[in-house]
């Protein structure tokens, strides 16, 4: 982890009890209001070297917007993104990635096109979707790559039926 990765925090304003909080890209559990205790949602931005510091490490599962700054679909969507972290407070983390800025991440995930989503549980690639989506697409893809098994886990054996 670099120590930009370490320092690097953003602003969010608490849902509950309205006071901004600085939050930590890297940090253990889940964000916290300082005032209210509530939990807060948690965006950050990753590069090249602090990504596996603040999305693969996680302790929750996270939701990974590949993105570009001159890219139409991704301005669009990224709003749908943030109310998606915001419903799911404490459950998933928002990292976002601009591939301009991060080349090797683009390569190693093979970003052909954007905005590319990625949801890493366990720090491996759970789902993947490309493309801009309505919100209520993207929730439902959400929660079914949330509802699946991490890809390292054996699925769940079959309940057999009473004889």
């Amino acid at each position: 982890m670099t120590a930009d990765a370490a320092v690097r925090r953003t602003v969010v304003t608490c849902l509950h009890c309205g006071k901004r909080n600085r939050v930590p890209s890297v940090a253990d559990g889940v964000p916290r209001c300082g005032n209210c205790h509530h939990s807060l949602p948690w965006i950050a931005e990753a590069a090249d070297d602090d990504f596996a510091a603040i999305a693969e490490r996680a302790s929750i599962p996270v939701l990974v917007d590949f993105w570009a700054t001159w890219c139409g679909p991704c301005r669009m969507v990224s709003p749908a993104l943030e109310q998606l972290a915001t419903e799911r407070v404490g459950v998933i983390k928002l990292v976002k990635v601009d591939v301009d800025g991060a080349p090797a991440l683009g390569q190693r995930f093979q970003i052909q096109a954007v905005p590319t989503l990625l949801v890493l549980r366990g720090g491996e690639v759970a789902a993947r979707q490309a493309g801009a989506a309505p919100v209520a697409v993207l929730r439902r893809w959400l929660d079914d790559a949330l509802a699946e098994p991490k890809p390292s886990e054996p699925n769940p054996p079959a309940e057999k039926e009473p004889s």
